[in-house]
């Protein structure tokens, strides 16, 4: 059983080096390309264990970390003969022009999510006079529902963490009864555990079976059930647990 997933939560590369440089608490303007190369790649590993669509700018990006970090390990010194001019290019610090197109995208993102922010606020203005709707009132208390603190990119890292645990990152050496389970049936079982556990969850222990194509299927199935606002999923702080909590309402038992 076979599975190709887009998830369009990735805006690209570059948006996920900016989550990588402020989630590990990096100074952009000195960035250890070792450290953050080393990062990104188990991102697109792990992009890949899970079949899921790898844009080639991903590629090109993860192609350019490595450049730089082999420009990186060149010793630094000023062979006899060469001309000032070609000592100071020789000199010139090769993470400069990533740090500038961090720094850029980083300014039109903040501008976008003010922009959006603003939409969201211009949205909720009415030009209508206001009318006397007293006699249609009811005391009806709305439940608001609760907004997601945890982003595509803590699933990823959590799932990381899960696969180092199990050690299912190298092939197993028993063979295991290969069992297709359908992304629509464990999103069902999810939802049912969460129902009968009547409070949040650990992520992990969503995971009750140590096999790689039951986690990879219960990963997509958690990530649909997340877009369709199905479960919340919180986490405290960076590197916590991540808890998994069934919506409250008729909406759970949507999934078909």
């Amino acid at each position: 059983m076979q599975y190709n997933v887009k998830i369009d939560a990735f805006e690209g590369p570059l948006d996920l080096l900016l989550h990588l440089i402020n989630h590990l608490e990096i100074d952009i303007y000195d960035i250890p390309v070792a450290k953050i190369t080393e990062q990104y790649l188990i991102f697109i590993h792990t992009m890949k264990e899970l079949k899921l669509d790898v844009a080639s700018e991903f590629l090109v990006m993860a192609a350019t970390l490595l450049e730089i970090k082999s420009k990186m390990l060149l010793p630094n010194h000023n062979p006899t003969g060469i001309d000032d001019e070609l000592e100071v290019e020789m000199d010139d610090d090769p993470r400069e022009e990533l740090v500038e197109r961090l720094l850029e995208y980083r300014k039109y993102k903040e501008v976008a999510d003010e922009l959006k922010t603003l939409e969201q606020e211009r949205g909720l203005m009415f030009t209508k006079p206001p009318s006397d709707l007293t006699e249609y009132a009811k005391d009806i208390e709305i439940e608001k529902k609760p907004e997601l603190n945890v982003s595509l990119y803590d699933m990823l890292g959590a799932l990381q963490k899960l696969l180092r645990r199990k050690k299912l990152q190298k092939p197993l050496l028993t063979k295991i009864a290969r069992q297709e389970i359908p992304i629509e049936q464990r999103m069902k079982e999810i939802i049912r555990d969460l129902k009968n556990t009547k409070g949040r969850k650990r992520f992990d222990d969503l995971f009750t079976i140590p096999n790689k194509e039951h986690i990879v299927v219960t990963f997509l199935a958690v990530l649909e059930l997340m877009k369709l606002n199905e479960i919340f999923v919180e986490q405290e702080k960076n590197f916590d647990d991540i808890f998994v909590t069934a919506m409250k309402g008729e909406g759970n038992d949507g999934v078909n």
